[in-house]
């Protein structure tokens, strides 16, 4: 019996890019042969295997190969050379609602994609019921896809893919549509999936559900497996490749990476070369503002482990670190951090004064460091960072120098309560054949 569902030897996928379209025309009928293209390589010589039942997460940066492959896995792309083999029924989230004609009713969709996934029209009848009370669209299910909101063409989409009982399940991003409830549902039925013994390839930018749900994870860095084993460990390196601090070309074991990783050291001895900006992952339209008496030159986020890092797991120590530089001599500056959402809500934050440090006088010409150091309990997701350095002068508020929106904090979890914040509450569970704690 075999137990390999999905097995990629050695793909490669090689792109012609041209400067015009009219030198492909010219490359075509040269009579020397003359090229007149680039050629840019997607996926190289990239190789393993997914056993039956296994949920393996693809993860790497934007443009790193991640959905080539896929769609190459599932046969929508050819590679340039290499072999795939699938052993199972698969149904694919490449990009949700691809395949539905617009024109067609919720029901007629559901019924071409099923066909085109190789059921009959009798096997669909059975399933449904399950694919529309799982979209929960209501009436529309009845009108042309094509009046849809983005939200309920998610649904439908997602439902017919998932509902479908396929013994291999690939997803690409798709579970980050939809709001919150549906989101959680969908992560649910995803889980039952895995729980029932189904192959599951995930790619997803989710860190947390990475950790949380895949037994073994793959990094993909310019079209090549970088790093392959435990989730957290894949994860702890790519959050280093985010920033420009893991060199591939050192071709150290995973268990090597990993330990470098979590070596405990103090932050003030971090060696980067360069700023700390240069590593943080900046804001293209953030604000910048104040009379520059006092400048912010250089700042950054820190890790647990000391690593300069956008990326911050909860419940974790992490430090926001400023460098600022005094053109003017100033008396009792004051220093702040806060951290908004995406839709611009102030979720927290501090300065020097709410934590009663005395800056004293700063004189002209010095730098000085300020550090915040705290436990990150606000929920996964993705957040901006503000950093202020302002002053008093009489009763008036002085704005030194701000950057808002600066740069992004990535926050991974593998747990999710309700609101922004985890209370880290531990649950006691009373029961008459004793006493049990979670």
């Amino acid at each position: 019996m075999n137990e390999i569902a999905i097995d990629v030897k050695n793909i490669k996928k090689v792109y012609k890019l041209y400067d015009k379209p009219s030198l492909r025309m010219k490359e075509a009928f040269s009579l020397t042969g003359k090229k007149y293209h680039k050629e840019f390589h997607a996926l190289r010589d990239i190789s393993f295997q997914v056993k039956k039942g296994e949920m393996l997460g693809i993860i790497g940066k934007n443009g790193a190969g991640k959905s080539t492959l896929l769609k190459i896995i599932t046969g929508v792309l050819t590679p340039s050379s290499g072999t795939v083999e699938i052993n199972g029924k698969v149904s694919a989230l490449l990009e949700l609602g691809a395949g539905f004609n617009p024109e067609y009713t919720g029901i007629e969709n559901i019924y071409l994609n099923g066909s085109m996934i190789g059921f009959t029209k009798e096997e669909m009848n059975k399933k449904l019921d399950d694919i529309i009370q799982f979209a929960d669209i209501g009436d529309f299910i009845n009108q042309p896809v094509k009046s849809y909101s983005s939200g309920m063409f998610a649904r439908l989409a997602f439902a017919v893919s998932i509902n479908v009982e396929p013994d291999i399940l690939i997803v690409d991003e798709a579970l980050s549509v939809g709001d919150v409830f549906f989101q959680a549902k969908c992560y649910k039925k995803l889980n039952d999936l895995k729980n029932s013994g189904k192959t599951i390839l995930f790619v997803t930018h989710d860190m947390g559900s990475v950790i949380k749900y895949c037994n073994r994870a793959i990094l993909i860095n310019d079209g090549v497996i970088e790093a392959e084993g435990k989730p957290s460990e894949i994860v702890d390196i790519y959050k280093k490749v985010l920033v420009g601090q893991y060199n591939g070309k050192d071709k150290k074991s995973i268990e090597d990476a990993v330990d470098d990783t979590i070596k405990n050291r103090d932050i003030n001895d971090v060696k980067v070369e360069g700023a700390w900006k240069d590593y943080m992952l900046i804001n293209p339209n953030s604000q910048d503002y104040g009379d520059k008496r006092a400048e912010i030159i250089d700042f950054g986020i820190f890790d647990e482990n000391g690593e300069i890092n956008n990326t911050i797991s909860k419940m974790r120590m992490f430090s926001i670190k400023m460098k600022v530089k005094f053109n003017e001599t100033i008396e009792n500056p004051i220093f702040a951090f806060s951290i908004k959402d995406t839709k611009g809500t102030e979720i927290t934050g501090t300065n020097t004064i709410i934590e009663d440090v005395d800056t004293g006088t700063v004189r002209a010409g010095q730098e000085i460091t300020i550090e915040f150091k705290q436990k990150m309990i606000i929920q996964g997701g993705q957040y901006l960072l503000l950093l202020g350095c302002t002053g008093y002068q009489g009763d008036n508020l002085v704005v030194y120098h701000r950057l808002y929106d600066i740069c992004c904090i990535t926050v991974i979890s593998d747990k999710t309560t309700v609101g922004y914040f985890d209370m880290d509450s531990t649950v006691e569970y009373i029961h008459e054949s004793g006493t049990t704690r979670r």
